[in-house]
């Protein structure tokens, strides 16, 4: 026998057995009114012994059996699994009630046997597969029942297809999804990260230094009023006598002007849905007391830093969890160990963390930050320094500004690997090592070559140098 069948997808409220005799003149009724009721059907053949294939049921739901021979009986191996209620003598209905598999007997007149069948309940297999269509239709996925679970193949365009995929899976049979689906082309993803930092900083101070001494006979007295700078760049000095007193006057003066400019641009590239991290800096050493009188060296890093995660969404939208860090150790911040001689110094540190979301070659200033800090600060003789005007004799007076702008700029980019080294340039590409003679007798770093031009690159018509192509092709 052979047997033919398609799937429903009209949800039926569970029906038990035992109420066959009730329920046949609704369930027809049910029936007649959703012509789009799928249909199994079970053909009869010579051999009445023949199999009649596997009857497969979406779990809660239902589906129509009929016969080509009129039937009497249809036993059900284990009601647990599925209800049969007969609407006709060549028609029932069959609903699944738990997963698992069973078998179905169908008699005729006079025990006659019709079929035996496979009856297998799980899950909506038929339903799952519309709905990933409606939601992805450009997408290749098959869905498949295997045992009690539901397996997922095919390929996709992007690993966010796939895990949406899997959750929609998931809606339909929890925790028994086998997702077997594959990405087409891996996306990789290029991230250039730009530090822009520039630091403006202005001081002066001026100070007085007013030295007097007195002798007569064997009496010598002397007394210094006020200090002067301690890292002042100019002097200008003065002294005289009078009688047995001496004066001496020391003026300090210094200025300060400083403007720094820095920038790194860390570039690194992953595969999408990964993480990466890059560092180009260094360690130093910090000393850390045990609990048992020892002392261990644990290292800590400074430099230019970098860590990202991306995910590319539908298209070229890039999903980007960025951590860029650029610090520098600063001797000022310095901590010295009592005791022991040992001086840690400290660093200054520019960190962002956040996450955004860009398109293939967009920009985003992901942080900024403008700092301005004035300090002044004022040594004095007690008294003396408020007298106006010539208090300005006993004091020293010094002013300090400082300023800072930070900006920090992403740029994501999609990237494939170049289809040859040759298309790879990197800086030392017309670099040319000088001889001895270059070096010692003309102070030259890079060699002149025959002719006295640059070497040429490693590849004919390619250019070298600092700038041009690295790295990967971007798209």
């Amino acid at each position: 026998m052979m047997a033919s069948y398609t799937r429903s997808m009209n949800v039926i409220v569970s029906i038990r057995s035992g109420f066959f005799a009730t329920l046949i003149a609704l369930l027809g009724l049910v029936v007649m009114a959703n012509a789009a009721t799928a249909q199994i059907t079970i053909e009869n053949g010579r051999d009445t012994g023949r199999h009649a294939g596997e009857i497969i049921v979406p779990l809660n739901k239902s589906q129509i059996l009929r016969t080509q021979e009129p039937f009497t009986e249809i036993m059900i191996g284990n009601p647990e699994i599925a209800d049969v209620v007969p609407l006709t003598n060549k028609s029932a209905y069959v609903l699944g009630r738990a997963l698992g598999n069973t078998s179905i007997t169908i008699y005729g007149a006079g025990r006659k046997l019709i079929a035996i069948g496979d009856l297998v309940v799980g899950y909506d297999v038929a339903g799952l597969k519309a709905k990933l269509y409606e939601v992805m239709p450009d997408e290749r996925i098959e869905v498949r029942s295997v045992n009690d679970a539901v397996l997922l193949k095919g390929h996709v365009s992007s690993t966010p297809v796939a895990a949406r995929a899997a959750a929609i899976a998931e809606s339909y049979a929890p925790g028994k999804v086998q997702n077997g689906l594959s990405v087409d082309s891996s996306q990789q993803v290029m991230l250039q990260v730009r530090f822009a930092e520039v630091s403006r900083s202005v001081g002066k101070a001026l100070g007085l230094s007013l030295d007097t001494s007195y002798s007569s006979g064997d009496f010598t007295f002397s007394g210094v009023t006020t200090g002067g700078l301690a890292s002042a760049f100019g002097t200008i000095g003065i002294g005289g006598t009078l009688g047995a007193l001496a004066i001496d006057a020391t003026l300090d003066a210094l200025e300060t002007k400083g403007l720094v400019h820095s920038l790194a641009e860390p570039n690194l590239v992953v595969l999408s849905g990964d993480t990466a991290s890059f560092l180009a800096g260094g360690e130093f050493p910090v000393p850390v007391a045990q609990d048992n009188d020892s002392i261990t060296v644990e290292f800590k890093e400074f430099g230019v830093s970098l860590s990202f995660t991306p995910t590319v969404l539908d298209g070229d939208l890039i999903n980007l969890i960025v951590r860029p860090e650029v610090s520098a150790i600063d001797p000022t911040r310095s901590f010295a160990v009592p005791g022991s001689g040992l001086n840690i110094p400290g660093l200054i540190t520019r960190r962002a963390e956040t996450t955004v979301e860009l398109r293939d070659g967009q920009s985003f200033a992901i942080a900024g930050l403008y700092q301005s800090s004035y300090d002044n600060a004022i040594q004095q003789f007690p008294w003396l320094g408020d007298i106006p005007i010539i208090g300005a004799l006993f004091r020293s007076s010094d002013f300090q500004q400082d300023e800072s702008e930070l900006v920090i700029i992403v740029t994501p980019r999609l990237v494939k690997p170049a289809q040859s080294p040759d298309d790879l340039r990197v800086p030392t590409d017309l670099y040319l090592r000088p001889n001895e003679g270059e070096f010692f007798l003309l102070g030259r770093t890079v060699g002149a070559g025959q002719g006295g031009t640059a070497a040429a690159p490693m590849a004919a018509g390619s250019a070298g140098g600092m700038a041009g192509n690295h790295g990967y092709i971007l798209k």
